[in-house]
């Protein structure tokens, strides 16, 4: 029986042993387990991190916002990673401010590059032509020889016209007249 005491579970020995054989049992579990959530819930954050919105969607919520957001007629858009890059013209810069503002509240939009430019103003108007005294007075002369009894002058571009005429000639003349492109006609005709 001399060997059998170290068995007794009353021997100090044996419980000091047992405790420390039986903490590091516990201490090596934990950290395996502690290291297996680890690798969890790494998995799980790349697994959840590349489940983003898809390119592909996000270019149809642009298509869609485009049906309801006049400023994104006729502007091109194209996604990679999130990021939307426009292309295109605007009237203005309000124009192109409201385009970015449009497509970067949609879901899944991490930036949007602006890359729209502004039109160019509408050319000014023509100038209106308005023929010289000179060639304007031969215009006038040579237009009134078929209606006798009418008068002109010109002075700065205004045709003036005195005398009297048949109602059914004042037309006539009038559209004559106005061929020459003066800058006005001043009839002070009397119809008879």
């Amino acid at each position: 029986m001399h060997g059998c005491h170290i068995l007794n579970v009353k021997n100090p020995v044996f419980n000091v042993s047992f405790g420390i054989i039986y903490s590091l049992k516990l201490f090596f579990m934990i950290t395996k387990i502690s290291k297996s959530l680890l690798l969890s819930t790494a998995m799980v954050v790349v697994m959840f991190s590349s489940c983003g919105v898809k390119d592909s969607t996000i270019s149809e919520a642009i298509t869609e916002k485009a049906q309801t957001t006049p400023e994104l007629a006729g502007i091109n858009a194209s996604v990679n990673n999130g990021v939307v890059t426009l292309t295109g013209e605007c009237k203005d810069e309000a124009g192109k401010a409201a385009c970015e503002n449009a497509v970067k509240n949609i879901k899944g939009v991490k930036s949007v590059v602006n890359n729209c430019t502004i039109a160019p103003p509408p050319p000014a108007p023509a100038p209106i032509v308005i023929t010289a005294d000179d060639p304007l007075t031969k215009g006038v002369t040579d237009a009134i020889k078929d209606f006798p009894g009418v008068k002109s002058s010109v002075k700065d571009g205004i045709i003036t016209l005195t005398g009297e005429i048949k109602r059914a000639d004042l037309k006539k003349l009038i559209m004559t007249l106005n061929t020459l492109k003066p800058k006005k006609i001043d009839n002070q005709l009397t119809i008879k």
